[in-house]
C-alpha cells in the first residue's frame, strides 16, 4: 500500500519503519510546514499528529476517500461527529485508544477484573498511568478506556476523575467515578496500573511498555485489515476478525 503519514513525530518515525518493513510506501508525511495536505493518489492514511490537529485530519482523509487509522487521542468528546463524517461520506476509519496488542489484551483483563470485583464491595478501584513528557493529554486514551470498561461493567462506578495525588482507598459511594492518576516524565513509553485494594489486600494488574515499536506495529496491522472495507471500526474488530 501506499500509506500517507499525518503526524512525524518519533511514533510516525516508527510507523514509517514497521511500514517500509512490512513492504508498504510512505508517499506523504504530513507535519507543521505541509499541514493541510491531502492524501491525495494514496491507498490509505495513519494519523498521529496531536488532538488539536487530529479532526481536522481525519475530515481531509474522509473527503478524499482514503481510509485513515487514527491513534490520536484527547478527541473522544467529537466522536459523534466522526461518526457522522463517515456516514456522510460513506468513508473508513478506524481508530483506537492504544495500538499495541498487549494494551488490548490487557483492557480484556481489565474489563473480566472488574466484572468479578463488581460483588465485592470490600475492593476500592484506582489507576496509574505514565507517560514521558511529550504527551499532551492527561489522562491518557488508554486510561480512560480503562476507566470507562470498570464503568460498563460494574454497578459502583461512572465515569473517572483526575486526581494530583492518591489518596487513600476509600470506598466511595456509589457510583463513584474512577480515580486516574498522571504523571509525565521522561521519555517513558506508557505504563498503565489498575489497583483494587480492600482492608486486607490488593490486587494490581499492569501493562508496560518497552517502547514505541508494539503501538506502530499494530497501526500498521490495522491498516493493512482496513483495506476493502468501509464504515467505522476500532482495534476490537481487527483483533476480533484477524
Amino acid at each position: 500500500m501506499k500509506i500517507a503519514i499525518y503526524g512525524t513525530g518519533k511514533m510516525g518515525h516508527a510507523i514509517e519503519e514497521v511500514a517500509v518493513k512490512r513492504g508498504h510506501t510512505v508517499g506523504l508525511k504530513v507535519n507543521a510546514t505541509n499541514a493541510g495536505a491531502p492524501p491525495t493518489g494514496m491507498d490509505l492514511a495513519i494519523e498521529f499528529s496531536k488532538p488539536d490537529q487530529a479532526l481536522a485530519n481525519m475530515r481531509l482523509c474522509l473527503e478524499a476517500g482514503v481510509p485513515v487509522v487514527v491513534g490520536t487521542t484527547g478527541w473522544y468528546e467529537h466522536l459523534s461527529e466522526v461518526k457522522a463524517m463517515v456516514e456522510r461520506t460513506k468513508g473508513t476509519l478506524l481508530w483506537a485508544s492504544n495500538f499495541s496488542i498487549g494494551v488490548n489484551l490487557f483492557f480484556r483483563v481489565n474489563k473480566y477484573l472488574a466484572q468479578l470485583m463488581d460483588h465485592q464491595a470490600g475492593y476500592a478501584v484506582h489507576m496509574d498511568e505514565v507517560h514521558h513528557v511529550h504527551k499532551l493529554d492527561a489522562p491518557s486514551g488508554t486510561a480512560i478506556t480503562l476507566a470507562r470498561d470498570i464503568d460498563l461493567n460494574t454497578q459502583r462506578y461512572s465515569g473517572w476523575q483526575l486526581e494530583a495525588q492518591r489518596h487513600t482507598d476509600q470506598l466511595a459511594p456509589a457510583p463513584a467515578p474512577v480515580p486516574i492518576i498522571s504523571e509525565r516524565t521522561g521519555e517513558v513509553p506508557g505504563k498503565h496500573s489498575v489497583t483494587w485494594t480492600s482492608a486486607e489486600d490488593k490486587i494490581t494488574i499492569t501493562h508496560d511498555a518497552f517502547g514505541r515499536m508494539g503501538f506502530a506495529t499494530g497501526a500498521v496491522v490495522a491498516a493493512e485489515w482496513l483495506k476493502g472495507r468501509q464504515g467505522l471500526f476500532t482495534i476490537d474488530d481487527v483483533l476480533s476478525m484477524h
